[in-house]
């Protein structure tokens, strides 16, 4: 296969993921955005969480909230808790990797918060670790996975929301993850400050 037909390939790939994503994943989508929407109507804040690519995307999600998405409103409070190189590293030395984010939920996350846990796999060690710190905070967790959820799928308590991609391929994961968080932006504008 030339160079060509594997682009060609990636973007039917890509397509297909997320037609068979639209309609599996919708409804959670909507509970995962009713339930960050509440958490900032009652001015918690939002950590966001994740390795690699996620990390990226937890970036991503944070970034639109504190600035803006596609309206103009004020910034929403919301920590990803993987840009603190200097926190990060310190826990890892000190510690483990697997506990930088947990330590940084423990610390920073009240009754209220919301953690959005970033997973390809669910089996990070260091998002698990954050989910189960989210929850001795009385925090709720929405956690966007892939393939079979891996270990967070055993974690989740009521209230909690997963929004499990249906690939095994990470990029395809990733893909739908960051079109998951654009919808979920979406909702948290149009829900809070209204709009068409």
């Amino acid at each position: 296969m030339d160079s060509h037909d594997r682009v060609i390939r990636h973007f039917h790939d890509s397509i297909h993921t997320k037609q068979l994503a639209m309609n599996q994943l919708a409804p959670s989508i909507v509970r995962a955005g009713g339930l960050l929407v509440q958490a900032l109507g009652r001015e918690n804040k939002i950590l966001s969480c994740g390795n690699g690519g996620s990390a990226g995307d937890a970036q991503h999600f944070s970034s639109e909230l504190l600035n803006r998405f596609e309206m103009e409103r004020p910034g929403l409070p919301a920590v990803a808790l993987t840009t603190d190189s200097s926190t990060i590293t310190s826990i890892a030395n000190d510690y483990s990797y697997r506990e930088i984010f947990s330590k940084q939920v423990r610390a920073l996350g009240q009754s209220g918060d919301v953690l959005l846990a970033i997973s390809t796999s669910g089996n990070s060690e260091n998002v698990v670790a954050a989910v189960r710190a989210a929850h001795t905070r009385d925090m709720r967790v929405v956690a966007l996975t892939g393939r079979n959820g891996g270990e967070m799928a055993a974690l989740y308590d009521e209230g909690d929301v997963e929004i499990r991609v249906p690939s095994t391929v990470t990029a395809r994961i990733q893909e739908v993850h960051l079109l998951v968080i654009h919808c979920l932006c979406d909702m948290i504008d149009h829900t809070l400050f209204g709009g068409d």
